[in-house]
């Protein structure tokens, strides 16, 4: 008896070993959770308890976070979604994909490691070595961040990978009991999406891919030439080309924040350390339409431009889970890549990391399937550029392609048009497109639209640093009410003062609310016209001056004059 026990045990080894053992054969279950984060009312969140590995006998047992918003079961097909990255949260965005997918339940499951999952698989360690390498030796900062958490984790990291993703989000729709459910991934998650609709044909409806990323490419080795080819379609490649030079022979000095103890650290950014900033901020579709007038401005010398940059960068950094992160893409990316341009710090961290953690390569996926699928590209993603999701999608029996013009990384995230058109998509695939994805939600800044200052920045971090406009604006309306009042006894000066001033304050207002880029562009500028306007500030402060130094002036109207001085002063030494 023993003997057939121990045949039997040795023999259900190496079936998994071999990884015949599938989704289906997976020892799957669910338990509820309180809510990681705030959402929707009408939701409930859980874990899927999965094994670390489905190619391993006796694996330990991980557990996926997920959430389930009840909709009002009109439409019997939920929506499921995963995010990016690797190891981005997807949780944040139910509210977002509540809204995109009306009458239908709505599931989003969170990555195995991820931030809201059991274990958690985080590298601080990691986003301080990248902000540290950006003073010293970038490579080495990031070796020995990656070897200290490496060390510390205790996780199998085999585990931790595409395949095992896909399995755990076919395991979480038979464990929530739907028939058939529409797939929808953005970015890295759109492998995971796709290949969880290879692997679960009956029970997939439609998927939607959002900045498709096709598993033949070589996202690494790809990731300068993409980059470029955004900044040209951008028209200012010649400019880019400037910048990166100036920088790399005088590098910019900045202070940021560590992104995880938040203490200020100095940092060098060079020209290829700045234009992996831009390429990760054209992934924010607000921030595309001031890349032209920002790279100009930096060309140009105007250093201070790339406090913005540096800042998001750093916030960045912690967006992501670094240990689910390298866990997916030393395994799953690295190994068809050269790393031989190592000029951008996304590429030569992950090579640094990678090198350090030794981990083995998957065997490629070819994951397809015969569902309808809908894949969205951005016109400027750098990070997974429409041309090769366009190609991929040709490969894909039942898929059809939308570009969005003025868009970057994360389409539905940055774009109305593209939100209405996977809702229409879900309603029914085979739907007309219901707006115009060649309509770019903003107009792009040209280089000189724009000047150059980094007060509206500022100002959102340190709103007292307004307060000269501020009173200026209110002493003008003052003095417009005293001086029409007293008009008679001189109080003409005044009143022309006043009215000056606000008109001043009036015309930069509307300027600022048609600006070219919207509320982003502030981070950078502010419209030309408003350097024109600012002559009615001064004619305001000179009037002021002319009406306290008059015969029988009171004593009171020096405060007017005093404080059109010091506005005048602030503007043109600082503001503009």
């Amino acid at each position: 008896m023993r003997q057939w026990m121990t045949l039997l045990t040795v023999t259900l080894a190496v079936v998994g070993s071999l990884g015949l053992s599938g989704p289906a054969a997976a020892d799957s279950a669910i338990e509820e959770r309180p809510c990681p984060v705030p959402v929707p009312d009408g939701t409930t969140c859980g874990f899927l308890l999965a094994p670390e590995r489905r190619d391993v006998f006796g694996s330990a047992t991980v557990k996926v976070a997920y959430a389930v918003h009840r909709g009002d079961g009109e439409l019997p097909d939920p929506v499921v979604f995963t995010s990016g990255g690797p190891g981005s949260a997807s949780a944040p965005l139910l509210s977002t994909l509540v809204d995109l997918a009306p009458g239908r339940d709505v599931v989003v499951i969170e990555q195995r490691g991820g931030r809201y999952s059991e274990p958690r698989l985080e590298c601080p360690e990691i986003a301080s070595g990248i902000v540290a390498g950006l003073k010293g030796s970038r490579a080495e900062e990031v070796t020995v961040a990656a070897a200290t958490c490496r060390a510390r984790l205790t996780a199998d990291l085999r585990g931790y990978r595409t395949r095992e993703i896909a399995a755990d989000v076919v395991d979480l729709r038979r464990s929530l009991g739907y028939a058939q459910w529409n797939l929808f991934g953005v970015s890295y998650s759109t492998r995971a999406m796709l290949l969880a609709a290879t692997m679960d044909p009956e029970g997939t409806r439609s998927v939607v891919l959002d900045s498709f990323l096709p598993e033949s490419t070589p996202w690494y080795d790809q990731a300068v030439p993409s980059l470029r080819a955004s900044i040209a379609k951008l028209g200012v490649a010649d400019r880019f080309d400037a910048m990166i030079a100036r920088l790399n022979r005088v590098p910019a000095v900045l202070d940021v924040r560590d992104p995880v103890t938040r203490a200020k650290v100095e940092v060098h950014l060079r020209g290829d350390d700045v234009a992996t900033m831009i390429g990760e901020a054209l992934q924010v579709s607000d921030v595309v339409p001031i890349v032209p007038a920002l790279v100009d401005g930096v060309a140009g010398g105007d250093y201070t431009l790339l406090e913005p940059l540096a800042d998001q960068a750093a916030d960045a950094l912690t967006s992501h889970e670094w240990g689910q992160y390298y866990a997916v893409q030393c395994q799953d990316e690295a190994p068809s890549n050269t790393f031989e341009d190592r000029r951008l710090i996304t590429v030569a961290a992950d090579a640094a990391v990678c090198g350090q953690w030794r981990l083995s390569s998957s065997t490629p996926e070819q994951a397809t399937t015969a569902a309808p699928v809908l894949v969205l590209g951005g016109q400027y993603d750098p990070t997974t550029p429409p041309e090769a999701a366009r190609t991929a999608v040709q490969a894909l029996p039942n898929a059809r392609f939308a570009e969005f013009a003025g868009i970057g990384h994360g389409v539905f995230l940055g774009s109305l048009c593209a939100r209405q058109t996977v809702t229409a998509f879900l309603a029914d695939p085979q739907a007309a497109a219901p707006c115009d994805a060649a309509a770019p939600p903003h107009r792009n800044v040209r280089p000189g639209e724009l000047h150059l200052t980094t007060l509206g920045y500022t100002a959102l971090g340190a709103p007292w640093v307004l307060a000269p406009l501020g009173l200026f604006l209110l002493t003008a309306v003052l003095q417009l009410l005293g001086g029409t009042l007293t008009v008679r006894r001189g109080g003409g000066y005044t009143a022309l003062a006043g009215l000056s001033g606000l008109a001043f304050g009036g015309l930069a207002a509307l300027s600022l609310s048609g600006m070219a880029g919207g509320v982003a562009a502030l981070a950078i500028g502010v419209p030309t016209a408003v350097v024109w306007y600012s002559g009615l500030a001064v004619a305001s402060a000179a009037l002021s001056i002319v009406a306290a130094f008059r015969l029988r002036a009171p004593a009171i109207s020096i405060v007017p004059a005093a404080v059109g001085i010091v506005f005048v002063a602030w503007l043109y030494g600082w503001a503009l």
